[in-house]
């Protein structure tokens, strides 16, 4: 199996997964990871819900990019700010205020030609990795908390859509640059991240499937969030089911006190989970031809700045950093 992807070498990282996988806090611990290489990071949040900023414990950030650490700026994307953005930059048409009629316009159009919103969103992310590139920019590096794998493929996909509806003219040119940007290995990668469970790595299988038949976009790595340590060997198992015998768990709880047999149960279950989930991830190793890193489950309630840490040193060890 190839060897571990150089990740933070590349401008552009897309991370996606299944809903409740983790993978805004693996975008925000490689944020931390970057900046602790001397990276400048615009991370960049697509559904607008707070998520990344939460993991900073910082308030939510707009469009306009804000630090919330040393190193990593964050904003939130919004279709609106985006597209008034373009106006400007695009068709030098100054826009003063909300849009009004014309963001009806967009979602209408939006309906009857799928992509144009898409567009705007990947658009604005591909012109920010361009200005880091052309040295414009007070980043050197963009890593997105993109849409879940329902969603990734059509907003990746969205400029190669929109050369199929136009020939030629400004919009097509446009979005040539950002599907050669897109399509660059050495610029880009989509990271999926995945848990070893049934239904993500069972999308993940998928998702990687769409992305090899129906994108250019280079697929990076596989992170496997929430891997059970191995605590017991068989040996241990054999001996902990032993000990849940009657005679051995009177003489436990004469010695222990109460409790033994709640403990034997934790071990068995853990014995049991770590056993499941190793086919799970047996199935991944088998069906994905990808680097594949894994975090360790971290057994933590919050979700601040500790832990997005912490995550970032487990992923930082798998990349030899």
């Amino acid at each position: 199996m190839a060897s571990a992807p150089t990740l933070l070498d590349r401008r552009l990282l897309f991370f996606t997964g299944k809903g409740g996988v983790g993978k805004s806090t693996m975008a925000a611990a490689t944020a931390v990871l970057a900046a602790q290489q001397g990276r400048r990071v615009l991370l960049v949040e697509v559904d607008a819900k707070g998520d990344v900023t939460r993991l900073f414990e910082q308030a939510p950030v707009g469009f306009t990019p804000r630090e919330i650490q040393p190193g990593i700026l964050a904003m939130s994307m919004d279709t609106e700010a985006s597209l008034q953005e373009y106006l400007k930059l695009n068709l030098k048409v100054p826009v003063l205020g909300r849009l009004g009629p014309l963001a009806k316009v967009l979602d209408f159009v939006a309906t009857a030609a799928p992509g144009v919103k898409e567009i705007l969103t990947v658009g604005k992310i591909a012109w920010e990795v361009r200005e880091a590139i052309e040295g414009r920019a007070d980043h050197d590096m963009v890593i997105v908390d993109a849409a879940a794998t329902g969603h990734i493929v059509a907003q990746l996909g969205a400029p190669d859509a929109i050369q199929e509806l136009v020939d030629v003219g400004p919009v097509r040119a446009q979005t040539q640059w950002m599907s050669e940007l897109l399509s660059d290995p050495e610029i880009c990668a989509v990271n999926i991240v995945t848990t070893p469970e049934e239904m993500p790595v069972a999308e993940t299988i998928e998702l990687v499937g769409r992305i090899r038949t129906e994108l250019h976009t280079p697929l990076g790595a596989v992170i496997v969030n929430r891997v059970l340590p191995e605590l017991f060997t068989t040996a241990d198992e054999a001996t902990f089911e032993a000990l849940r015998e009657e005679q051995a768990t009177e003489i436990l709880a004469s010695r222990a006190g109460p409790g033994t047999t709640a403990v034997l149960d934790g071990a068995r279950l853990a014995v049991s989970l770590r056993r499941t989930r190793a086919v799970h991830l047996a199935h991944l190793l088998d069906s994905v031809d990808l680097p594949l890193l894994y975090v360790p489950y971290l057994f933590v309630r919050s979700h601040g700045l500790r832990v997005t840490r912490m995550v970032a040193d487990a992923l930082g060890q798998e990349l030899g950093l």
